[in-house]
């Protein structure tokens, strides 16, 4: 695990806490604004440029995991989402669809470091990360319409405008990058594999210097966001454990079913939400409280399951 892995919560917490003291600032405020859509779909470009989404048909070499884990990332996980967002924020719109995104976009990055932490089959885990990034680029329009509709706080205009800057138009600079580049070395080094991570912090140290005070006024939802959060975690824990023994996987691709299904790529869903609900930055707030819940969460899964595998 490395160094900036190691501290990513303290990463995120630092970076909140610059950007609120830069928005007490004159003038940090527009800056920030201006920023941050800039560095997301940075963000996102350098992370397309290190996932292979070419081996998407490696996915299914092994059917059962695959389409275990499709199912439950697909179709269980966004009506549980939606039901939790009923439940909690039945008059709160910009939560309910901030948990919504959060909830329905698997992980791409971090959950194989906690797989390995888990002794968990990471070969595994890793072929179906490109299946994962696909399905949730096509299917986030799709929930969020489905389970909202065409409104006041999801406008079809603004949804699509988001997806084509921060995810298509990333995708394809990727893609033609990785045709320019011959030296395969360029594209694989570690300087390049932490610049994600980089422009992940500058551009949560924007998005809070840009709202800085309206977030202030709101600082009750890390708690309001915690239940439904927990009631996700645990009950999707017992869904992929139960799944991988009825399928009878081996501990080690049960191990990979879990974090697969409970991690989630809140910066892809954080640079969506940004640029296509600029005038709801509490959907924003909910994809930065998220990793502060989840990381730590998934490293006690991790102990958990090294326990349970152990014992059996």
């Amino acid at each position: 695990m490395k160094w900036f892995e190691k501290i990513y919560t303290f990463l995120i917490l630092g970076a909140v806490t610059a950007g609120l003291i830069l928005s007490q600032i004159d003038g940090a405020g527009n800056l920030g604004e201006a920023l941050i859509l800039p560095l997301l779909a940075l963000m996102i470009y350098l992370t397309f440029l290190q996932i292979p989404l070419k081996n998407v048909k490696a996915s299914f070499k092994n059917k059962v995991f695959s389409t275990s884990a499709v199912l439950i990332n697909f179709v269980w996980t966004p009506v549980f989402a939606w039901l939790l967002s009923i439940i909690f924020f039945p008059d709160q719109p910009a939560l309910a669809i901030g948990l919504i995104m959060l909830l329905v976009t698997p992980c791409t990055d971090w959950y194989l470091i906690f797989t390995g932490v888990a002794k968990g089959n990471i070969a595994l885990a890793a072929s179906i990360l490109p299946l994962n990034l696909l399905l949730q680029i096509l299917l986030l329009p799709v929930y969020l319409f489905i389970f909202f509709g065409a409104g006041e706080t999801v406008e079809g205009v603004y949804l699509a405008e988001g997806v084509l800057w921060v995810l298509i138009i990333p995708l394809i600079l990727a893609s033609l990058t990785k045709k320019l580049v011959k030296d395969r070395s360029i594209l694989e080094s570690d300087r390049l594999e932490n610049l994600p991570v980089l422009f992940l912090i500058l551009a949560i140290t924007a998005m809070f210097a840009a709202q800085g005070n309206m977030l202030l006024e709101n600082t009750t939802v890390f708690l309001q966001i915690l239940p439904p959060l927990a009631i996700f975690f645990i009950v999707n824990f017992l869904i992929s454990q139960k799944t991988g023994q009825l399928c009878r996987l081996p501990s080690k691709d049960r191990v990979s079913l879990t974090m697969t299904t409970l991690a989630r790529n809140s910066p892809l869903a954080l640079a969506i939400a940004v640029a296509a609900f600029p005038n709801e930055p509490l959907i924003a707030l909910i994809l930065v409280i998220g990793p502060l819940i989840e990381l730590p969460v998934l490293a006690v899964t991790a102990k958990v399951l090294v326990k349970i595998n152990h014992k059996s």
